[in-house]
């Protein structure tokens, strides 16, 4: 049985929203493009229709994927002059299957923030999911990525063939805003431990072990984990070239210690976490990758696991 063609919009063509919009297209979807810089050479080489707006491409498309940095630039593309809400209220929100329309928010943003911009979209007449995802540049271009979504559990039904495309680990944990709310806390644990592996291995190498053979120990025991394999080496390889940038890491603690006030929860170790990349940001290392983070302990202790000349 066939897939049925669609009628996508994709809109915020960077590093993650470019191969991911490249998936929805290799799989034969109409699609509709709108990004804030030049139209990507990866892009411009496939179908897809570029639009001029945020508009357009909700005037044209049936289900409209959002991809950019932080909850002012969501804000701004949905509820913007010529953002989506307007392409939404000129269309009128209806499928050419008499469906409604549906928006799906993929960007990393404010689960409050969330909430509201879902209940703006609902008003109009058109479905809302928000649908985060982890898995960095790599995931993105594999098709890998984890997707935690939320929203109403039948438009997800209907939108998850699509989010297949683009990832493997694909929840739905709630209703809106509980997928950003999801993706707040892997940004929570993700901190915590480059922190916890950073220290380890400024600790081994201070003390005078090898901390190459010291994270082969470790990989095989109860301290193993995905941060020590991949982050442990970049700190030890001393390759910070960004997967994920320090800059957007801060974005997303700050979500996390901005939601645990309005909460009335404290959240210590995430704190100290955001400092340590507020120290990176400080010295200038705000592009490169959140592995840098062992830099600030390195700041502090006058001491680098490894110097930044032993490339390997």
């Amino acid at each position: 049985m066939s897939t049925p063609v669609l009628r996508l919009g994709f809109i915020g063509l960077g590093i993650m929203g470019t191969p991911m919009a490249l998936h929805l297209v290799a799989a034969g979807h109409t699609l509709f493009v709108n990004t804030r810089g030049p139209l990507p050479d990866a892009i411009a080489a496939t179908s897809a229709t570029p639009c001029a707006t945020a508009a357009e491409v909700a005037r044209q498309a049936d289900v409209v994927f959002t991809m950019v940095p932080d909850t002012p630039d969501v804000e701004l593309v949905l509820f913007g002059e010529h953002g989506v809400a307007a392409g939404l209220q000129a269309s009128g929100c209806t499928t050419a299957d008499g469906g409604r329309k549906v928006v799906v928010d993929m960007s990393s943003i404010s689960p409050m923030a969330t909430k509201a911009f879902a209940q703006k979209i609902n008003a109009l007449g058109a479905d809302y999911i928000d649908a985060p995802v982890s898995g960095g540049e790599v995931g993105a271009k594999a098709a890998s990525l984890t997707i935690m979504c939320g929203g109403d559990e039948a438009v997800f039904a209907r939108v998850q063939p699509l989010l297949a495309l683009m990832g493997k680990n694909i929840t739905l944990v709630g209703g809106n805003g509980d997928g950003q709310t999801t993706k707040v806390a892997n940004q929570i644990i993700v901190a915590l431990n480059i922190a916890a592996v950073g220290e380890a291995l400024l600790f081994a190498s201070k003390a005078g072990a090898d901390p190459a053979k010291v994270r082969q120990a470790l990989m095989g025991g109860f301290a193993s984990s995905r941060i020590l394999e991949v982050h442990g080496e970049r700190m030890i390889k001393r390759t910070f070239n960004p997967g994920f940038r320090i800059k957007l890491h801060q974005k997303d603690l700050n979500l996390a210690l901005s939601g645990a006030r309005e909460l009335g929860v404290s959240l210590p170790q995430t704190a100290s976490a955001a400092q340590l990349m507020q120290a990176c940001a400080a010295n200038g290392m705000a592009e490169l990758d959140h592995s840098a983070l062992v830099k600030a302990l390195e700041l502090m202790a006058g001491h680098a696991v490894r110097p930044d000349a032993a490339q390997g």
